[in-house]
């Protein structure tokens, strides 16, 4: 090509034009890229705040596997339901037990439960021995996750055994309206206890370990006849007694769970629980279960629609973010930091869709 005074104008000009598209493409500042691959509603707080959170639990596991409920009336106790929930936790962060950062903590978690299995199948230590069913719902909720994600077939047939006798003895301790107490051999039934093994019975059964149909259908019978007019869910089937909220995002989310989306009794619960957190923000009333209810309500948001959960997530998020201490914990409902950081990561953790049983 010829160098006229018109080519060296015309590329000059080029060039310019390509400096200018290369900055704004390399040089834009951090703060105004956009991360492609972050679920909608989640900050570079929110991720900051989950791998604070994160990195305590891994911090505080028992060398056994364990966690426990530290720092509250749990006294270091309930270690089946403190590991199980916070098992869960390193889950909806992606992690699995051949995968993650947090690989290694999750599988001496899965090591820790299939310990924990007594001989009638109840999955429980001697130290919660008094109020063992919650802890063993959750556990059975827990390794039906990690069924599904172990790779290694002597494994996974281990822990398919645990689950079926687990599952057995759930089935032998519901009570003759369908629900269940703290003790297998109770005979009783309440609503917070009843939840723990639904969902836990879903997760298996999701995870295609066999669950009778007719051990769920029972116990979804049971949170509908718990049901008041008002679409509220009270504490127990059986007894007279006022709505209560936390158990009212329990029992949606279990029954979504189950499938039963268009029930009739679903929707009307979801409709109250929607009343309730209506015009609220921040750290809700719930009676003193205020992480307690944060677990379930935020499941039963998700679940129920992209809208209702548009509205609940980010005053949720940003009171979770503004409540956790320095060292990355949560202290929930007295329970115990165990509890609350568990808790919390988990709701946190909702959009990535990490866990098979919570997502849509």
């Amino acid at each position: 090509m010829n160098e006229t005074p018109h080519t060296h104008r015309l590329l000059a000009t080029i060039l310019t034009l390509v400096s200018v598209l290369a900055w704004g493409v390399f040089a834009r500042p951090a703060a105004a890229q956009v991360d492609v691959n972050r679920p909608a509603m989640i900050t570079p707080k929110t991720e900051a705040s989950i791998a604070k959170g994160l990195a305590y639990l891994a911090r505080v596991q028992g060398r056994d596997g364990s966690w426990r409920s530290s720092g509250g009336y749990g006294g270091g106790g309930y270690p089946v339901a403190m590991t199980s929930l916070a098992g869960m936790a390193m889950m909806s962060a992606g992690n699995t037990q051949v995968e993650g950062p947090y690989a290694i903590n999750v599988r001496k978690a899965i090591d820790f439960l299939l310990s924990s299995v007594q001989r009638n199948g109840l999955i429980a230590r001697q130290s919660e021995s008094s109020r063992p069913m919650h802890g063993h719902g959750f556990a059975i909720m827990f390794l039906a996750q990690a069924y599904g994600m172990e790779p290694d077939p002597t494994r996974q047939a281990k822990i398919k055994r645990a689950l079926r006798r687990a599952i057995d003895l759930t089935g032998k301790s519901q009570s003759g309206p369908g629900g269940w107490l703290y003790t297998p051999d109770s005979g009783g039934d309440e609503g917070s206890v009843t939840v723990t093994q639904i969902q836990g019975l879903r997760a298996a059964r999701n995870a295609g370990v066999h669950v009778p149909k007719s051990i769920i259908d029972k116990a979804t019978n049971y949170i509908k006849i718990s049901a008041n007019p008002d679409g509220g869910i009270r504490y127990r089937a059986g007894s007279p007694g006022t709505s209560r909220p936390a158990i009212t995002a329990a029992a949606v989310a279990t029954m979504y769970n189950a499938g039963e989306y268009e029930n009739p009794i679903a929707l009307k619960s979801l409709e109250y629980l929607k009343k309730h957190l209506k015009g609220k923000s921040g750290a809700r009333t719930f009676g003193g279960h205020q992480y307690y209810a944060t677990l379930y309500a935020g499941q039963a948001m998700y679940l129920s629609s992209e809208e209702n959960w548009k509205s609940y997530f980010p005053h949720t998020r940003d009171w979770l973010i503004g409540a956790q201490a320095s060292d990355g914990s949560w202290q929930g409902d007295g329970v115990g930091t165990t509890y609350g950081t568990a808790i919390a990561l988990m709701t946190l953790q909702l959009p990535y869709k990490n866990l098979p049983l919570l997502q849509r």
